[in-house]
């Protein structure tokens, strides 16, 4: 017969050879974490020419780290409700969708909380604040439209995302995760971006750029 043991209290089950083990595997996970973290907010807080370097195989935790930063640097006017938590819907991309409940778990941005959904293609965008659009979703333009229209930021991960529509597009650049953000794309989506954030953007897109 099988027995689970709570995940929180399995370290005090263990002898303490195994425990000294198991609390090192735990305190590399936070660590790792919390590394992911400082990248992204190295890259929002210290200016305006900060990229994140990207280890091979991270480069999509990074991202997910980016998503919830971007959080904390946008007003949302879509009537959503102020005391609620802040909604990120994930399209096409498990992995980033997974590793953003990790970050985000007992965290909030300001002092609402963060709640992540895994989204299907022609899945309604409704109660969402953000979504992430990944590269291999088949059709990204209805997605943003349908962004646009509910005032939901949007953020995608391709080389043309700001000319599809996306407010906030990822780059990596010189195996550096960047973005570049869309003012008219935000407007028409009556989303505010904080200066901060447009300050360490590789790229603004204006009216006429």
């Amino acid at each position: 017969m099988a027995i689970l043991i709570p995940a929180g209290a399995a370290g005090l089950l263990l002898l303490p050879s195994a425990r000294r083990a198991w609390s090192e595997s735990m305190r590399a996970r936070w660590l790792t974490l919390a590394c992911y973290l400082c990248l992204a907010l190295s890259c929002l807080a210290s200016g305006a020419d900060a990229p994140v370097a990207v280890p091979a195989g991270v480069e999509r935790n990074v991202k997910a780290a980016f998503l919830y930063k971007f959080l904390g640097y946008v007003e949302f006017s879509n009537g959503q409700e102020a005391a609620g938590p802040l909604t990120v819907g994930v399209m096409g991309a498990d992995d980033i969708a997974a590793e953003l409940s990790r970050i985000t778990a007992g965290r909030t941005v300001g002092a609402r909380a963060v709640a992540v959904r895994q989204l299907r293609e022609g899945e309604a965008l409704t109660g969402l604040h953000m979504v992430f659009i990944d590269s291999d979703v088949a059709r990204p333009l209805a997605v943003l439209r349908a962004a646009q229209q509910a005032g939901v930021l949007s953020v995608t991960d391709t080389d043309d995302g700001l000319q599809q529509g996306s407010v906030i597009n990822f780059r990596l650049v010189e195996d550096r995760v960047r973005f570049e953000v869309s003012l008219p794309a935000a407007e028409k989506s009556n989303l505010k971006l904080s200066s901060r954030l447009l300050s360490v953007a590789y790229h603004v897109k204006k009216g006429g750029s």
